[in-house]
């Protein structure tokens, strides 16, 4: 795990100097999502949840922060954060998810066998096509608690293929999501989650407008289908 550490420490302070040196180019994103359910890469997380953003990006580097929390109850509740880079469509990201839920305080538990952290990383690359702007993204779990039932690493993969289009003012994408071995979405080489989004601005009066979305998501592994919808602020 001195790795993992060794690596955030290495993206904070280069994301510090970048700072420093492109003040002026700094930006800062806070906003919130309201789902009525939670789902994630085709599998069921829970109910209503609220979930807020934090960014900060410079220069092609960011670090963000993102969680959930069920405004049903007090049971669920992750906290992520995310160092990434990107420059002319590709991007590379480290995530350090948790999700362990409230009451659960054992947060800053790293060792290795016995941390409920889960460390993925991703590489992700957009076509530098106007008229087919399609992204891959590859996302691998290397570290935390991501393992079989035999006790190896499974270092659970999740493959993602994402088409975006607009019809009239209207946006929309389709998605195609799989696992090519054993881990955390299957048992097996599955297709997990597919589903088409849409994403819209409702003009609630002349100084305010209110971005909604809704997607519908099928895992055909589980059998299993999902209707979300959503605003954010």
């Amino acid at each position: 795990m001195k790795k993992i550490y060794i690596t955030t420490l290495l993206f904070s302070a280069i994301i510090t100097v970048q700072a420093e040196e492109e003040s002026k180019k700094v930006s800062l994103t806070l906003g919130s999502d309201f789902v009525s359910s939670y789902v994630w890469r085709g599998a069921y997380q829970t109910g209503y949840s609220v979930q807020p953003s934090l960014g900060l990006e410079a220069g092609g580097l960011s670090l963000s922060a993102w969680g959930s929390s069920d405004i049903a109850s007090v049971g669920f509740k992750e906290v992520d954060f995310t160092l990434g880079y990107s420059i002319a469509g590709l991007s590379i990201a480290i995530t350090d998810y948790w999700w362990m839920g409230e009451g659960h305080q054992n947060y800053f538990r790293y060792q290795s066998k016995t941390s409920d952290h889960l460390f993925e990383g991703t590489i992700a690359y957009t076509l530098p096509l106007e008229k087919f702007p399609l992204s891959i993204s590859c996302n691998t779990m290397f570290g935390g608690a991501d393992y079989k039932l035999s006790g190896d690493r499974a270092y659970s993969t999740y493959i993602e293929l994402v088409y975006p289009f607009t019809i009239s003012d209207t946006e929309l994408d389709v998605s195609v999501g799989m696992t090519p071995q054993d881990g955390l979405y299957a048992s097996k080489t599955a297709l997990v989650n597919v589903g088409i989004g849409v994403s819209k601005t409702l003009k609630i009066s002349e100084s305010y407008s209110l971005p909604v979305f809704g997607r519908v998501m099928a895992n055909p592994h589980s059998e299993d289908i999902y209707y979300v919808f959503g605003f954010s602020l």
